[in-house]
């Protein structure tokens, strides 16, 4: 019978074996012939490409966007005037992934950085901290084998008397396991043996043991000590260093890593928001352009058609020339090209301002930095305006902070930090491996498991004589494990002296990459100021040129290319103060880019986000049924010294706050600590102001122009509300559209103040890991953006001059409030405040 079973369950095996993976062997030639000859069956089965079955994420509406702003779209669009604040505000809060301005996220996702980046690398279950510290969790193993032996044997000796034994066998094993972080082992086992066989020297038919024993290992050289654990790890090879403090440094350097990807992504919203307000402002200047060439051909048009002098063809057709040549820059200022924007290191590492593209291209890239949907019906208009208060920096406080405060030098330190703590573990592998191990144990033999009775004889139960504690043993040793050579323990060494002296390397040459950075930072903020003014004394002379060539030109003393050239220089001459008044205020963000300090200028700071609320209720639950902990012993903690402390990240070097910087009941974010140090601007030669000696206090400023310098120039708006795009390519292209057909390609909103003046409060809510520093008072920012003066548009009837409030205006005073802790920014404006200078004119 026996036989028998055992036969077919050989059989059962070489079946199963032959239905195998190998089972393509054993196919009829047929079947491989029509599978390899058979084209169509390749193409079905191997060429097809399949898409993936996975579960739908709703992120947005995104098939319902609406159709984007065209040249061709009809209507008016509704404007969205947006403050530099709410777009930062709206991309802190809207935007998972961080600063993606060049496809990185459609091209390369693994390249780009997302708000997840950080808890991701805490979570990394082989390099994160909670990996590392899963090394010391308490190990429970345990078995149970049941056995039977029946077999004839040779010797009579090893049958314990028989030479055909049959034995009935079962073991129960379970140990607990604990390592601590001096690197000892602590073993707890128990053991359960059970045995009956037909050994006719017995004394039992059967009998159980039952061992319980203790046992530890503590390393005394090699792999001891708790620095070298908390460092490496219980790691036995050279070179493989993961221990909680790495783990930890791990995590510091991903949040510098997010820390730099936040910055960059602010930074691109304000580059963004700069290059739309650019669009718009040059849009402007080239209808203006535009407008003008119009008004010239319609004058010559009018000559040319009477046949008058001044009216030669020749004329006429170079009028009508630039007329649809600025008309061509009109459309592409409007629609914009496809182009990259300005953007974190392109030519510098805040950004260098590119001019290359129009407002809706502009507007939908500000939008995709915000978060927000692509297409809404609405059109972004920026609200404030750029500052042209003189900037100056102390180079010497500006240095020092700029080492300290930028977040690339924090990571690399961490890494030299991470290279010091690998170079100490690794020395602690060219020690021998020296083990002190003892052991201790209970046994417990009987004939039953657990015998009955208040008396039981000696032997009746394993458990009973395990109790007794009549039977024990112990066990002390020592071992020792040397490996000649140590070659991998000394390679390891040597790759961490070299790893740590390559990053010291790339610290000092980060170093100087800073400072190069840095000086050319703040030499672009003098050039950008200086072609500031001499870009506006250009534009004041141009149009000041446009308005004595018109008068000539009336009056038949000036040619018709006279006074187009005039009109095309002034419109450059517009375009070149748009651009130096948009890269002045890029150049101020630039240097608090490179300071370190443009999150803190924003008033923005770094915290972890909350937990779900369910999770705190579980948390106080589990609290509550743990009970009180009665503390016997600190744990053992790292000797040596991380860090320096919390980094203060809304505080100059220098700066400590006499609180702690952490979340107070009354407020959930911390307030940072205001400055007392006061510094008094010097007083302006030769004006008279309030308050211009107060540190609390900067001043506006407003320019002078000549009056009657120039005609009614048409900004924005046009002249009509009606365009007429096919008089332009209609067969009568010879003939200058009317006032009635004039390009219209935005509509004029209400007349607004000249001033612009920004809400009370500069508050950001933005979801973690992103917050906000709360503040009922204005930021140095808004300050700032107070100085300078909206240039109002023009109205739907076209008379308005958009220079009339500037002209005869002197120089105006306003002090501007800062907050108190604000004040220590004051350091980096001269309060010289001057006009420009107007060139003189005969």
């Amino acid at each position: 019978m026996n036989c028998f079973i055992a036969r077919m369950m050989l059989v059962f095996a070489a079946v199963m074996l032959l239905l195998g993976p190998g089972c393509s062997r054993f196919m009829s030639n047929s079947l491989q012939e029509e599978f390899v000859e058979s084209d169509e069956t390749y193409q079905r089965a191997l060429t097809q490409i399949e898409y993936p079955n996975v579960e739908d994420v709703d992120e947005g509406d995104l098939i319902g966007t609406q159709m984007p702003a065209t040249l061709a779209t009809p209507g008016t669009p509704e404007y969205w005037d947006l403050s530099l604040e709410e777009a930062v505000k709206m991309a802190l809060q809207s935007s998972k992934v961080l600063g993606d301005v060049g496809g990185v996220a459609l091209n390369t996702p693994a390249g780009v950085h997302t708000e997840y980046d950080a808890a991701i690398t805490e979570a990394d279950p082989r390099y994160g901290v909670p990996g590392a510290l899963s090394a010391y969790d308490a190990t429970l193993s345990a078995s149970t084998y049941f056995e039977k032996n029946d077999k004839a044997l040779n010797n009579v000796f090893f049958g314990g008397g028989t030479r055909l034994l049959r034995q009935d066998a079962m073991v129960v094993q379970a140990q607990l396991t604990k390592r601590a972080m001096t690197g000892t082992q602590f073993t707890l086992r128990d053991y359960i043996d059970y045995d009956a066989n037909n050994s006719p020297g017995n004394q039992f038919p059967h009998a159980y043991q039952n061992n319980i024993e203790m046992e530890f290992r503590h390393p005394l050289m090699r792999g001891g000590g708790i620095d070298f654990n908390q460092i490496a790890g219980p790691s036995n090879t050279p070179g493989v260093i993961n221990g909680v403090i790495i783990a930890r440094i791990n995590t510091d350097i991903s949040l510098g890593e997010f820390e730099i990807a936040v910055r960059d992504m602010v930074s691109d919203v304000e580059n963004a928001y700069w290059d739309l307000y650019f669009g718009y402002r040059d849009l402007d200047a080239k209808i203006m352009a535009r407008d003008s060439a119009l008004e010239t051909w319609r004058r010559i048009h009018a000559l040319y058609v009477n046949g008058r002098r001044g009216g030669e063809a020749e004329k006429e057709a170079q009028a009508r020339e630039q007329y649809f040549r600025y008309q061509a820059e009109v459309e592409n200022a409007l629609s914009g090209r496809l182009l990259n924007g300005t953007h974190t290191n392109n030519g510098s590492q805040g950004g260098t301002f590119q001019s290359n593209h129009g407002v809706y291209i502009a507007e939908r890239r500000l939008r995709m930095l915000m978060g927000i949907p692509i297409n809404d019906g609405r059109l972004i208009r920026p609200a404030d305006e750029p500052s042209l208060a003189k900037v100056e920096y102390n180079w010497e406080e500006t240095l020092v902070e700029s080492l300290e405060r930028r977040p690339e030098i924090r990571r690399q330190r961490w890494q030299i930090k991470k290279r010091e703590l690998e170079l100490e573990a690794n020395k602690n592998f060219l020690k021998p491996e020296l083990d002190l191990i003892g052991r201790y144990r209970w046994r417990g033999f009987g004939k039953n498991f657990l015998a009955e009775g208040s008396d039981p004889g000696p032997y009746e139960g394993a458990l009973n004589t395990l109790f007794d504690g009549n039977l024990q043993e112990w066990q002390m040793g020592i071992e020792l494990s040397v490996p000649l050579g140590k070659r991998q323990a000394h390679a390891a060494m040597r790759q961490a002296e070299l790893m740590l002296a390559r990053d010291r390397a790339i610290l000092h040459e980060q170093e100087r990459a800073i400072v190069q950075s840095l000086s050319n930072s703040i030499s672009d903020v003098d050039r950008a100021y200086a072609v500031l003014q001499t870009t506006y004394n250009r534009r004041h002379a141009a149009h000041q040129e446009v308005a004595a060539v018109q008068a000539a030109y009336e009056s038949d003393n000036a040619t018709v290319d006279l006074l187009l050239e005039a009109q095309r220089r002034q419109a450059e001459a517009d375009g070149s103060y748009y651009r130096s008044l948009v890269e002045y205020s890029l150049a101020i963000k630039n240097v608090q880019f490179e300071k370190g300090s443009l999150l803190a200028y924003n008033n923005i700071y770094l915290a972890e986000g909350g937990w779900p609320e369910k999770a705190y209720m579980d948390a106080a639950e589990r609290d509550r049924l743990r009970g009180r902990v009665r503390k016997i012993v600190d744990a053992p903690e790292y000797t040596g010294a991380l860090s320096r402390g919390d980094y203060p990240q809304l505080l100059t070097p220098g700066e400590v706050p006499t609180e702690p910087m952490q979340p107070t009941p009354e407020s959930a974010e911390p307030t940072p600590e205001p400055v007392t140090d006061n510094l008094v601007p010097p007083a302006v030669p030769g004006v008279t102001q309030q308050g211009s000696g107060d540190a609390k206090f900067i001043q506006s400023i407003d320019f002078d122009e000549t009056p009657g310098a120039e005609k009614t120039i048409q900004n924005l708006e046009g002249t009509s509300q009606e365009p007429d795009v096919e008089a332009y390519f209609a067969p009568r292209s010879t003939v200058p559209p009317g006032p009635e057909s004039g390009f219209n390609p935005l509509p004029a909103p209400e007349p607004q103040a000249a001033a612009v003046t920004l809400p009370a409060q500069n508050q950001f809510e933005a979801n973690p890991p992103v917050s906000v520093v709360p503040d009922t008072t204005p930021t140095l920012r808004s300050a700032l953006q107070n100085q300078t003066l909206k240039f109002p548009l023009k109205d739907h009837s076209g008379s308005q001059d958009p220079f009339k409030d500037y002209r005869n205006a002197g120089p105006r005073w306003e002090p501007v409030p800062i907050p108190e802790t604000k004040q220590r920014n004051l350091r980096d404006f001269s309060g010289e405040v001057k006009r420009f200078p107007l060139k003189e004119t005969n």
